[in-house]
């Protein structure tokens, strides 16, 4: 019995033994090749590119060059520097080193991009894309290239298949400017509404869509969707500048100018901006201070016909017919095929006193316009003033056509009724005032299409006044935005009838007011 309990003690285990030996054994060392690649990550994302550097080059010599990880967040930092061929051959080594992992050859593509290559970018995209078929982000970079290679089809297949996938705001985006690359408005409305549903507090899609509005005149929803932008972005200068454009538009130049005053904290050498101040001084009659503002406009922006376009029209309007000749002879080396440019270049060549050349302005004038009665009625007064009252009949004939195609399209149109008084007196001159294709408005009607030669008109031929057409302010506005197509690099055309506005004139308007004035000092 005792020999059976010695042998029973003498099998029974040390428990403390046991906790000695679970003390002392370690834990297993990582692979040398992955051994520092947390430490590299760690420097990475606090962006201490400098010791991220020093230890990559360590653990590339330990490993010779076969540390995956090591090599492609070098490349990362190659591209960061813009480096790009050099990272492009980084990313080819791990694709070498894991032809498996997907995110190796999507780096790859991406760098053929960045390069120009979209064709083949579009390959290694196609080979990822087998590796991971449900990656959007894969959809929605092939949809990109094929976009860059003017592939609209191909482009759209993808985009809606990486929506399929994923719903991503950026998707949205380039599928809406395929939409307008097309020329299909209607499309890209749709699909920015979409997106706008999707996140409705996404300020610069709401501007995207408002913007979109203002092009096809639905000026309520444009100004809902504009402010909308603004209540989640005050500072969104491209819905300021759209808001103060369609303000300015309807003539309330003192709110505009307190919109552009924000704007101009955020881009304050903005061409578009400044010609849009300019443009307000103009109509508040402060042409000084608009022409100092233009020709800031100018300054930072050269070759904008249409600023070069409102320094030529303050000119005339201030009667220094030199420098408005100036201004719009560079117009129209800019933008050759506007009508309405000849014309106001007619117009101060006739100031000029060179008949002869205004005469050849008015015939590419009406060469090249084919909407506006105001080009045509301005060739026919100086017709008659030559004595030439055949021309002047058909260039009003020519008038008449071009009124009744607008009254056609349009049962709201209202002229402007200085252009009605000065059709009368021609008419009446010509003997055809009862054939007169409208009536006189009401004095405080307003239109795009404006004129303003002066002078009576007697019976016996007398001269019809100084034949000084202003035309029509063309102000741009809303930034330069290359996703939709906008006048003036990337800004709304000039709508012409007053929208809703949800945005409030501030209290200190006037002072916002002088305060530009006083930063449109000439550089």
């Amino acid at each position: 019995m005792a020999d059976l309990e010695k042998e029973l003690i003498i099998q029974r285990p040390d428990p403390s033994a046991d906790l000695r030996k679970s003390r002392s054994r370690k834990a297993p060392e990582l692979p040398i090749l992955e051994r520092r690649n947390w430490l590299i990550h760690l420097h990475y994302i606090r962006k201490d590119y400098g010791t991220c550097k020093a230890i990559i080059k360590e653990q590339l010599q330990e490993t010779q060059g076969m540390c995956e990880y090591a090599v492609y967040v070098q490349a990362l930092l190659f591209r960061l520097e813009g480096k790009i061929q050099e990272s492009l051959e980084l990313f080819q080594s791990c694709a070498i080193l894991n032809p498996q992992n997907v995110d190796n050859l999507k780096q790859v593509a991406r760098s053929l991009f960045l390069l120009g290559k979209h064709k083949a970018a579009v390959e290694v995209y196609s080979e990822a894309a087998k590796l991971n078929e449900k990656d959007w982000e894969i959809s929605h970079n092939l949809g990109v290239c094929f976009m860059h290679l003017k592939n609209f089809e191909k482009a759209k297949d993808h985009m809606n298949c990486a929506l399929r996938s994923s719903k991503h705001d950026l998707s949205f985006m380039v599928l809406g400017k395929l939409h307008l690359l097309e020329g299909n408005t209607e499309s890209a409305i749709e699909t920015y509404k979409a997106a706008v549903e999707f996140s409705p507090e996404n300020a610069e899609l709401l501007t995207t869509l408002g913007l979109l509005y203002l092009q096809l005149g639905r000026y309520k929803k444009a100004f809902e969707h504009l402010g909308n932008a603004l209540t989640y972005n005050p500072n969104n200068y491209k819905a300021i500048l759209a808001a103060g454009s369609m303000m300015q538009t309807h003539s309330d130049f003192d709110v505009a100018l307190s919109k552009y005053r924000i704007a101009a904290h955020t881009i304050p050498e903005s061409p578009p901006l400044w010609n849009n101040i300019g443009m307000c001084f103009f109509g508040k009659k402060k042409y000084v201070a608009a022409i100092s503002c233009l020709k800031r406009a100018n300054y930072l922006s050269p070759f904008d016909w249409k600023i070069l376009y409102n320094l030529g029209l303050v000119h005339l309007t201030m009667q220094q017919y030199a420098s408005a000749f100036h201004f719009l002879s560079a117009a129209i080396n800019l933008q050759p095929r506007m009508g309405e440019l000849y014309m106001l270049l007619a117009v101060t060549l006739t100031n000029l006193e060179d008949p002869d050349n205004a005469k050849r302005s008015y015939e590419q004038a009406v060469a090249f316009d084919q909407s506006n009665p105001l080009v045509n009625l301005n060739y026919s007064i100086l017709l008659y003033n030559q004595g030439n009252k055949k021309g002047a009949l058909h260039q009003y004939q020519e008038m008449e056509k071009k009124v009744n195609k607008l009254k056609a399209s349009s049962s709201t149109l209202e002229f402007d009724p200085e252009l009605v008084d000065m059709a009368q007196k021609i008419g009446a001159a010509l003997q055809v005032g009862e054939n007169l294709v409208w009536t006189k408005p009401a004095k405080d009607s307003k239109s795009r299409h404006r004129a303003a030669p002066s002078g009576k008109l007697g019976t016996n031929q007398q001269p019809l006044g100084s034949n000084q057409a202003l035309g029509q302010a063309m102000s741009s506005a809303a930034g330069y935005s290359k996703t939709i197509q906008l006048s003036a690099g990337g800004c709304p055309t000039r709508v012409q009838k007053p929208p809703s506005l949800p945005l409030e004139p501030e209290s200190s308007a006037d002072s916002g007011i002088e305060d530009l004035s006083r930063k449109c000092e000439p550089r």
